[in-house]
């Protein structure tokens, strides 16, 4: 069953959602400039998605903190721990499937980039028994996958950009399913971004980065004009997790906020200018009325405290989750199957981009994990063009035997045949056999046919008005006559 997560409505007013499944497999990158939205959608994300999977936060403003009151989030302040502490604490928080938010707000950008790769590391390195599905959400991604060089030590930029690529590349096997923002795609490694399949494009303003986001979403160059012109929370969407074609996407509303707002205008102080004279060169001291102080951030946690708050507050569990159904797992790829077969353009595709479909689709559908390889789907998908969908019976065996003698590609017309012969029904025609073996040139469909005579795996009669016949004389299987144009 589908975990939807509401990120929004579209421009018709309908529900956005994005596939918590689907999106846990495929990845996502976020883009857009300082001010677009970016870390209202992670926020939004987060709190709709939170209880139904363990989220982890890379957080170098220290904006997502305030998760852990309404949602139970730990918050790990870094600057108060060394290298080794933070990695106990990452064990441990794979371990016991915490969600949590690793603020970096203390530390200067080479110390940022080296705790994230420690803290990454050590999530990416866990034992297999704790590969639990997780979201590691990295704001401001592109400080830690920088695209070149920068005034960091080269050491600590390539242990950083290590991490970032063993997250986005690799990760998926390990139960992490990165969730990257960056203000600019050009800052961000190639090989980072490349490994998303879901993406949400806010505004941006610089040719280049308008470039790559159309690239991204499949837009033409003239298209990319309109990133420049979203509004603030107006996003375009595209993956298999979010929409199959690009779609504008509003975000809806956050239930916590950031400690740090946008800036707001407020009345200057309406002090005489001598007064203000004297307070600034230390004359006559004068009380201004000022805003309160912010309280004292509280005394540091030990690490072994925080190691055992983990262990004794894991992620909160959904109690109003609906249960999972029963899949009939031969039912859905025969569904799956004949959506494929029927849209149009599936007859010129090749297997493996259609294999990539039919995964999409299964998980779509509740299956988790797709019960065909490559090499067996492609045997099913060319049952399927013959119109063999529902599986193959006993009945079938022998002529799947028969098959076993061609090349792959003439399963599809093979079986086409054998359908007509085993049902008795006309032979089928020069364009039918052409459109199930992926051409439209009749020559190939006729050579394909003595091809198949030459094998002796079928014997073609034609009568004096011009109409075909075909026989599996190995099966005692023979079709009506027929057309062959």
């Amino acid at each position: 069953m589908t975990v939807a997560v509401d990120m929004g409505r579209d421009a018709a007013g309908k529900a956005v959602s994005i596939d918590l499944e689907e999106l846990l497999a495929t990845r996502l990158l976020v883009q857009g400039n300082s001010g677009s939205g970016k870390s209202h959608l992670l926020r939004r994300l987060l709190e709709k998605s939170a209880g139904r999977v363990q989220q982890v936060v890379i957080d170098p403003e220290g904006d997502f903190v305030t998760l852990s009151g309404a949602y139970g989030h730990v918050t790990i302040e870094a600057a108060d721990y060394s290298e080794r502490e933070i990695t106990g604490i990452a064990a441990r928080i794979r371990e016991h499937r915490a969600s949590v938010v690793l603020s970096l707000e203390g530390l200067e950008a080479e110390g940022q980039m080296r705790c994230a790769a420690q803290f990454l590391g050590a999530l990416f390195d866990a034992p297999r028994e704790h590969w639990y599905p997780a979201l590691v959400v990295v704001d401001e991604a592109q400080l830690f996958a920088p695209a070149g060089g920068g005034e960091v030590a080269e050491e600590v930029r390539r242990a950083s950009l290590s991490a970032m690529t063993n997250l986005m590349c690799r990760g998926r096997k390990r139960g992490l399913a990165g969730v990257i923002a960056t203000q600019r795609l050009a800052k961000l490694a190639k090989n980072v971004a490349a490994e998303a399949s879901n993406f949400l494009m806010g505004r941006t303003f610089l040719d280049i980065d308008m470039a790559r986001a159309a690239d991204l979403l499949g837009m033409e160059r003239r298209q990319a004009e309109t990133i420049r012109d979203l509004a603030r929370g107006h996003f375009l969407a595209l993956g298999p997790a979010v929409s199959r074609r690009p779609i504008a996407v509003t975000i809806g509303p956050v239930a916590t906020s950031a400690r740090s707002g946008s800036p707001k205008l407020v009345p200057l102080p309406q002090a005489p200018a001598e007064d203000l004279h004297d307070l600034v060169f230390g004359g006559e001291p004068i009380e201004p009325v000022l805003p309160l102080a912010a309280p004292p951030p509280p005394p540091p946690v030990a690490a072994e405290a925080l190691i055992e708050r983990i262990a004794a507050d894991p992620a909160p569990a959904r109690t109003d989750a609906p249960a999972q159904p029963e899949v009939d797992v031969e039912a859905v790829v025969a569904d799956v199957l004949r959506a494929i077969v029927a849209e149009p353009e599936a007859a010129t595709r090749g297997a493996a981009v259609l294999y990539q479909d039919y995964q999409v689709r299964c998980r779509m559908q509740g299956l988790a994990r797709p019960p065909l390889d490559l090499e067996a789907f492609t045997r099913r998908l060319a049952a399927a063009r013959a119109g063999i969908v529902d599986g193959v019976d006993d009945d079938w065996a022998p002529a799947m035997a028969l098959a076993q003698e061609l090349p792959g590609e003439m399963l599809g017309p093979f079986l086409l045949i054998a359908r007509a012969a085993r049902e008795g029904a006309p032979a089928p025609d020069d364009a039918a056999i052409a459109a199930v073996y992926g051409t439209s040139s009749l020559g190939r469909a006729r050579r394909l046919i003595g091809y198949i005579e030459q094998r002796e795996l079928i014997v073609v009669r034609t009568d004096l008005g011009g109409r075909r016949s075909i026989a599996i004389p190995r099966l005692g299987w023979t079709t009506a006559s027929a057309e062959a144009a």
